[in-house]
């Protein structure tokens, strides 16, 4: 047999295995392919037997969450400003929340006041015109449920917060430009600053009380519209959040860094129709109210340790704050281990 045809044969026989080759691999693919529609099928006709379908997934989600775990829904924020960070969360309160809140504080009311930024103490002032009251953590279980959302919501623990404050505001009263954390040494050992507001609207207001961030930096297209006549004055001179029944606003006076923001500057309209009732949950960096033990060795060394302390520097910067048995830090008091 001469070399050409030799060759030929080759090719042949190496042409019929690539063809075998192949074939095999086509039975493979639709093997593959029968498989994988098996597999959708079966997972369409679990499915569809379950009625489970994108719009049903909140509800699902709901169903299978464990009892009494307050559920929240991120679709319902909206962002305000990044500058100071400030979210709207609509429907937040429902009709029986808003009711249960106002009905605890109508026979309770008092002048509100505001904290001394030399003392720490309470004092009556024209800055702010509101009457209020506080109703103590877990009150019962409505408040419960409403503590428990913020929670949630905030991802802040519920011990860093104080109790919820109820206010209401007459036509003409109001609460000037103002921050929510603090000036004075008395405050701060309690928990440190307020590093969030949570303020929720219980009722709708004709017209007026807004609560409205002067210092707000955001773009122009999100800049307030001064023709806007459904606001007032007040209002337009900055970032303005309307009062509506069941709506929170949230709002952090410090940054992520831990500093003070004083883009967080805000103040409450005055109520110009109708009426404003509202509740106001201030959280803290630390447990709210937690006292350190009384020890004639527990003192700070430095008059700026309860700042830092409240800036989170008992975690950040140990060594110096809390030393050790051996070397104590220089900020004991502050951060609470004496």
């Amino acid at each position: 047999m001469n070399a050409p045809l030799k060759s030929t044969r080759r090719m042949n026989a190496a042409a019929m295995a690539m063809a075998t080759l192949w074939k095999r691999n086509e039975i493979c693919a639709v093997f593959v392919c029968v498989c994988a529609l098996i597999i959708v099928g079966k997972a369409t006709r679990e499915l569809n037997d379950n009625d489970i379908i994108i719009t049903d997934l909140p509800r699902h989600r709901q169903q299978q969450q464990e009892p009494n775990v307050p559920i929240t829904y991120p679709t319902k924020v909206q962002q305000i400003s990044w500058k100071p960070r400030a979210f709207v969360y609509r429907g937040f309160l429902s009709d029986e929340e808003c009711d249960h809140l106002i009905s605890l504080a109508k026979t309770e009311l008092k002048r509100s006041a505001v904290a001394d930024n030399g003392s720490g103490k309470g004092t009556v002032s024209e800055v702010r015109t509101s009457s209020g009251m506080f109703i103590p953590k877990g009150k019962d279980e409505i408040v419960t449920r409403i503590e428990e959302k913020i929670a949630a919501w905030t991802f802040l623990p519920k011990e860093n917060g104080e109790d919820i404050q109820v206010l209401r505001y007459e036509p003409g009263q109001k609460y000037d430009p103002h921050f929510d954390f603090f000036h004075d040494k008395v405050n701060l050992a309690r928990g440190g600053h307020r590093v969030a507001t949570v303020l929720m609207y219980l009722t709708d207001v004709a017209k007026g009380g807004e609560t409205v961030f002067p210092s707000a930096e955001v773009d122009s297209r999100r800049r307030v519209n001064i023709q806007d006549d459904t606001l007032s004055d007040c209002a337009k001179k900055g970032v303005a959040v309307k009062p509506k029944r069941g709506d929170a606003l949230l709002f952090f006076s410090l940054t992520p860094g831990a500093i003070t923001d004083s883009s967080s500057l805000h103040a409450g309209c005055p109520v110009i129709e109708g009426e404003k009732w509202s509740a106001t949950k201030w959280i803290h960096v630390d447990s709210f109210d937690k006292i350190p033990e009384s020890s004639g060795n527990c003192v700070d060394e430095n008059d700026r340790c309860g700042e830092w302390a409240a800036y989170g520097e008992c975690i950040n910067n140990p060594e110096y704050m809390v030393g050790s048995t051996e070397v104590p830090g220089a900020c004991r008091k502050s951060c609470k281990v004496c």
